[in-house]
């Protein structure tokens, strides 16, 4: 198997542990970073995992979705409110958890049939780390 990998740096968005019994209860936004590694079973014609300059449709997902956008927990109990009642003020997001953890999960689980698919099956995501700001990360591999 050999691999590859592509980050995508300082993505600012926001999110909010419902859970949390700190302050991360709050709307807060970092710079995330996403880490991305590929993998295949057999190079490409140029001997390629992936072409990295043939990504951007992963770009362009992130812009559209994540770019300043705030992701909210399915399960939080004032997400509709919010959303209700401040149309305009959210670009929202909403995942089955909004922790670190979990956001890496929805990437993964988002991004993996994309990739699949624009290399007709030959290479995958094989993990994904995201980071929060420069001091914290999740990696998701199934």
């Amino acid at each position: 198997m050999h691999t590859c990998s592509k980050t995508y740096r300082d993505i600012p968005f926001a999110h909010r542990q419902h859970r949390h019994a700190g302050h991360c209860s709050f709307i807060h936004g970092h710079n995330w970073s996403i880490e991305i590694e590929f993998a295949c079973r057999e190079l490409d014609a140029c001997g390629f995992v992936v072409d990295f300059g043939g990504l951007g449709f992963l770009k362009e997902w992130i812009q559209q979705h994540l770019d300043h956008a705030c992701l909210l927990a399915k399960d939080d109990p004032v997400r509709e409110t919010l959303l209700q009642q401040h149309p305009k003020l959210f670009k929202p997001l909403v995942v089955d958890s909004a922790s670190t953890e979990g956001i890496a999960q929805f990437l993964f689980e988002t991004l993996n049939p994309l990739v699949k698919q624009h290399t007709g099956g030959r290479a995958w995501i094989h993990a994904l780390i995201l980071h929060e700001d420069y001091k914290n990360k999740a990696r998701y591999q199934p």
